[in-house]
């Protein structure tokens, strides 16, 4: 798969290519979950690689609510397990 990326210039914009080797269901994969959006296969991988590579300036702030709540379980014994049980309780009932 070659990909063509544009780096801005003085007077136009200039395309590079990029050689990536994959397996070819997955490009086959790829081409077709890309037509399916209406996007190209480059423009994809170029929105990809531009996120990716995207440097958040600003710190995300918490909601008050989150800030509340951050770090109470801190020191907490709780597992996925301990989670399932407190959902089964809520939705069916102490269990018997």
């Amino acid at each position: 798969m070659t990909y063509i990326d544009r780096k801005t210039i003085r007077h136009g914009t200039m395309q590079t290519k990029l050689t990536l080797r994959m397996d070819d269901a997955l490009i086959a994969a790829a081409k077709a979950h890309a037509a399916g959006v209406g996007k190209s296969l480059s423009q994809m991988v170029a929105e990809y690689f531009e996120a990716v590579t995207k440097v958040r300036r600003e710190p995300v702030e918490m909601t008050p609510t989150v800030a509340r709540l951050r770090g109470i379980l801190k020191g907490a014994n709780v597992d996925e397990q301990d989670y399932y049980d407190y959902l089964v309780e809520k939705y069916l009932g102490p269990t018997r």
